[in-house]
């Protein structure tokens, strides 16, 4: 099969330039390249042609033949004709893929990896984000607040004002990655690609370092800030703060702060979510006869809680709106009172007279009256006879 014209291969007119040749190598390149083209089997092939032609086009000696002698010039012999040997470009039909590739590889690279390739230069490294593990009490994380916190961190340097270099001077691009932070090296068909280890990647070098900063950028502090705490926040709860956490490398952009809450344990209130659970005591005669008894709330305030005649230890009451704040959206928590019937101690011989006088008024409400007692307790007398 007849091999078709370099030129119309590369899309461009016989007689066109180097820069018009490469161009039309780099077009063709990116619309053939095997990696964009997994559908289409004849990609690789045509990948290929594409750059046999830009190998032979891209070199003047080879071109001038290729324009005299056509194809022949590059075949055992010229097919006719004398005094020129295609021998003697050493089989450069075939094409050398790593050669051709590599003259537009920063051209096709950004395109082939998803970044930008270039004189640019490299973005200076970004700075870690920071944790900071904050204490707080129910009563804060119920009305919310203002902290004051104190980070331990990397900032940018005063006296080269993040730069890294004496006085504040611009770091040079460095001569090894000529600014790109990595250095490629050929290895037959693949190009292998590393952190460049003059710059250690970043693209510049200091030639004169702060004394500061030693050249780094930035120097270690003791940094305060100032929190807000938002009402209903939990143990658990994260607080982003954009920007103030560890300053980059030489001028990069900052990482964040994330703050995460944890709320401390209460002396008297138990948290489930927005409620608020609480274990009051009450006297016998108060759940025997009812009342009503006041309880502290988490506001700092007072609520006032009827107690239902006969009442039970462990019964449960409910102040509504009484718990905590929502965080994000939802309404807010109530408060779940858990009553504790406490048995009297340290009695006056008063006192003893009329629980007993008490506990013979009341054998018909006595639990040891009821039917079911009496047939246990016939049970065990019979077991033990």
């Amino acid at each position: 099969m007849a091999k078709r014209d370099y030129y119309e291969t590369l899309g461009v007119a016989k007689g066109a330039s180097a820069d018009e040749i490469k161009k039309g190598y780099r077009t063709k390149a990116k619309e053939l390249h095997p990696d964009r083209n997994a559908d289409n089997p004849n990609a690789e092939a045509q990948f290929k042609e594409a750059n046999e032609a830009y190998e032979v086009l891209k070199d003047p000696e080879k071109k001038a033949a290729y324009d005299r002698y056509g194809h022949a010039a590059f075949e055992g012999g010229m097919g006719g004709g004398g005094g020129h040997r295609g021998g003697g470009f050493g089989g450069g039909g075939q094409g050398d893929f790593s050669s051709a590739f590599s003259d537009v590889f920063d051209d096709l690279f950004g395109d082939f990896m998803g970044g930008q390739r270039g004189g640019g230069g490299r973005r200076a490294a970004r700075g870690a984000d920071l944790r900071y593990n904050l204490g707080i009490t129910l009563e804060d994380a119920y009305r919310g607040m203002q902290k004051s916190i104190n980070v331990p961190t990397s900032v940018a340097c005063d006296s080269c004002n993040g730069s890294g270099s004496e006085g504040g001077a611009e770091p040079t691009t460095c001569p090894t990655c000529s600014g790109m932070g990595k250095v490629r090296a050929q290895q037959g068909f693949f190009t292998v690609e590393r952190t460049c280890p003059t710059c250690s990647g970043m693209g510049q070098i200091v030639k004169n370092p702060c004394k500061s900063c030693r050249g780094a950028g930035r120097v270690e502090k003791d940094r305060a800030l100032s929190v807000n705490i938002p009402a209903g926040v939990e143990t658990g709860t994260r607080i982003r703060l954009a920007g103030e956490g560890e300053a980059g490398m030489r001028g990069g952009p900052s990482g964040d702060l994330y703050i995460f809450i944890e709320v401390q344990d209460h002396k008297l209130f138990e948290r489930d979510g927005p409620n608020l659970f609480c274990r009051v005591p009450v006297s016998m005669s108060t759940a025997a006869l009812g009342g009503s008894i006041e309880v502290p709330t988490i506001d700092g305030g007072r609520g006032r809680v009827q107690i239902p005649a006969g009442s039970q230890s462990g019964r449960q009451m409910r102040l509504r709106g009484k718990g905590m704040p929502p965080l994000r959206g939802g309404g807010t928590g109530d408060m779940i009172i858990e009553l504790a019937v406490e048995t009297p101690v340290n009695l006056t011989s008063r006192q003893k007279e009329l629980l007993q006088e008490f506990e013979k008024e009341s054998s018909n409400n006595n639990p040891e009256s009821s039917s079911f007692f009496s047939s246990v307790k016939s049970f065990w007398d019979s077991m033990k006879g």
